[in-house]
């Protein structure tokens, strides 16, 4: 796996990308009541879908810092403050850890695969804004040939 990649422009793309980022952020603000360990990969997941995108990326941290408050996790808060300076120099110098979950518990630069909660949040997402014309099924017609009379 590329260490660091960087992305051609794709405007289609980016809308699924940002209607995935806002899927993720709904579902996280649908999950309150539930415990932090169910509700932080939601916030993970949209990081990971926004990491090449400066005001996703950003959206994603400000999110943490925000849920890291009011969990009162201190160690969270700090590297939350810490990774929204760190996002604008990434993008700066286009160094882009894919993968990377953007919470204070991993390294800020360390690319890496994200857990299974995370990926399936992900898959759920991207299916979730999918075209119609990528959805299972979709345009598929059975035709069992020409009708007669």
């Amino acid at each position: 796996m590329p260490r660091y990649v960087k992305t051609a422009p794709n405007p289609a793309g980016h809308q699924r990308q940002a209607a995935a980022f806002d899927y993720l952020l709904a579902a996280f603000q649908a999950s309150a009541g539930q415990p932090p360990a169910q509700r932080w990969p939601w916030l993970e997941a949209a990081h990971v879908v926004g990491l090449n995108r400066l005001a996703l990326q950003w959206r994603a941290h400000w999110h943490m810092l925000a849920y890291a408050r009011a969990l009162g996790d201190g160690f969270e808060v700090r590297g939350q403050w810490a990774r929204l300076g760190l996002t604008v120099l990434g993008h700066l110098v286009r160094r882009l850890p894919q993968g990377n979950t953007g919470r204070a518990i991993v390294p800020a630069f360390r690319s890496m695969v994200p857990g299974p909660l995370v990926r399936e949040r992900i898959t759920q997402a991207m299916a979730a804004v999918a075209p119609a014309s990528a959805q299972p099924g979709a345009g598929v017609s059975v035709d069992s040939g020409p009708k007669h009379p």
